[in-house]
């Protein structure tokens, strides 16, 4: 049986207007007589939606430090790009649908219709394992959307305030009638934690070539990113390691054609798991900026990234190219090379200097001209952190990471100011300041009453 396009639209439709009063928009439902989700067939269709669940939020991108914009440029722009570029206290001024939110929100609708759906299929020995995988791909993509979310609408995670500060609205059902309310920071977490440990049991064991199924080394690799951001060190190592025990493929960059507008394919040796970015806008937006020179002096000269990453366009300045998906809308998704990198921080952080020098060199090795790379060796623990931190912003630019490594990293040593020159005019972003959590777009704040994040 084939799910009805208008029995997703309509419920979808719900899904966006879920959060407002009972009376008015929700006095509107779905017409009784479509056809409804009820075989794993069906709910595999749901979760192999590509084009809804492989997005991810670009605002925090367009906000951090990887590039910038010349004046020229962004007088093109629309207001939410404009503002999210500047850090304006009122990004939206008063526009709304903003896919940064909504699409997030449309995978957690997905993944709750699967997990509910699932629940009234009867599950024996042929269909246990297909059950199984859906449940826990329902989670992961639930877990992601949430985690995403949190990134760009809460502030970063901090042990000592995360009971009282405002996450997200958690939506755990498909009900429309259902109203949710801010979570705690706390809460937010737990939750995406709690899905994500359930959904490493379930899915499947290998990465294969459908790279929008969720698998095991990817949910490993997602709580290690998770714990990451909230600087709980000790766990994303674990997880880091764990994800490289079960995958741990490296891409020799000596393989690829620098040349090339697109070196990297979609299917690559070192992606578990495929997402981009959502708001064509911002992506566009992205797309024509210029690499921050800072940055892009730091590759040596035998390093491939440098043209494999880069291109100097006629101006002579510096642009991106596609990455690990071949595609303008930036690879945002989980790769080795990042749990590499997880891990050698991690290691780092515990001293352990010789396991984090490991792997260190192990990913540079990968990365130089063959016969270049000179290993680093004996290096002092808080020099050999602030090296693989480097390189981290170097491996993954334009990957969606660098927005939440600002704010956590700043929550152990407040040095990263973002600053801009738009009409001669500086702006610069304070660290910990509270524009490190974006507004809650205004059409979701009427809807759903909820408190929005200060930003003055």
């Amino acid at each position: 049986m084939k799910v009805n396009i208008i029995y997703l639209f309509l419920l979808l439709l719900c899904w966006s207007l879920i959060s407002c009063n009972k009376k008015g928009f929700l006095d509107e439902k779905p017409n009784s007589n479509v056809v409804v989700p009820t075989t794993l067939e069906d709910f595999q269709q749901l979760l192999d939606n590509e084009a809804i669940l492989s997005l991810t939020p670009a605002l925090g991108e367009l906000s951090s430090d990887n590039f910038y914009i010349t004046t020229n440029y962004w007088q093109l722009l629309g207001k939410k790009e404009k503002n999210a570029y500047i850090w304006a206290a009122d990004i939206y001024e008063g526009e709304g649908k903003l896919a940064d939110w909504n699409t997030p929100y449309e995978q957690v609708f997905y993944a709750n219709v699967v997990l509910d759906g699932l629940k009234n299929v009867d599950v024996t020995a042929n269909n246990q394992q297909q059950w199984n995988n859906m449940k826990g791909a329902a989670l992961f993509i639930r877990a992601y959307a949430f985690y995403n979310l949190a990134q760009v609408f809460a502030l970063p995670y901090k042990a000592e305030t995360a009971t009282t500060n405002l996450g997200i609205p958690l939506k755990l059902t498909p009900n429309v009638d259902e109203v949710v309310v801010r979570s705690t920071l706390e809460e937010t977490y737990n939750q995406i934690i709690n899905d994500l440990l359930i959904a490493k049991d379930l899915v499947p064991d290998a990465v294969t070539v459908y790279l929008n199924r969720p698998n095991k080394p990817a949910a490993n690799a997602l709580l290690a990113r998770v714990y990451l951001s909230m600087r709980n060190y000790e766990q994303a190592g674990v997880y880091a390691d764990n994800c490289l025990k079960l995958y741990n493929s490296l891409i020799d960059y000596n393989t690829k054609d620098a040349a090339s507008s697109k070196p990297f394919e979609r299917t690559n040796a070192e992606t578990m798991y495929q997402s981009k970015f959502s708001e064509t806008n911002v992506v566009k937006a992205i797309s024509n900026c210029i690499v921050d020179t800072l940055l892009y002096s730091q590759y040596a000269v035998n390093d491939l990234r440098r043209s494999l990453f880069f291109t100097i366009n006629s101006a002579g300045r510096v642009n991106f190219k596609n990455s690990y998906n071949a595609s303008i809308f930036g690879f945002t998704g989980l790769a080795t090379d990042e749990m590499y990198l997880v891990r050698a921080e991690c290691r780092a952080r515990a001293s352990n200097i010789t396991g984090a020098l490991n792997d260190l060199n192990t990913l540079l090795a990968s990365r130089f001209k063959t016969g270049t790379f000179i290993p680093y060796t004996v290096i002092p623990a808080d020099a050999l952190l602030d090296t693989i931190l480097v390189e981290r912003r170097k491996e993954m630019p334009l990957r969606g990471v660098r927005w939440t490594d600002i704010r956590r990293l700043n929550l152990e040593k407040p040095t990263i100011v973002p600053t801009r020159i738009i009409n001669n005019q500086p702006y610069t972003l304070q660290p910990n300041s509270p524009l490190y959590a974006l507004p809650i777009p205004p059409d979701a704040t009427l809807m759903g009453h909820y408190l929005q994040n200060e930003r003055e």
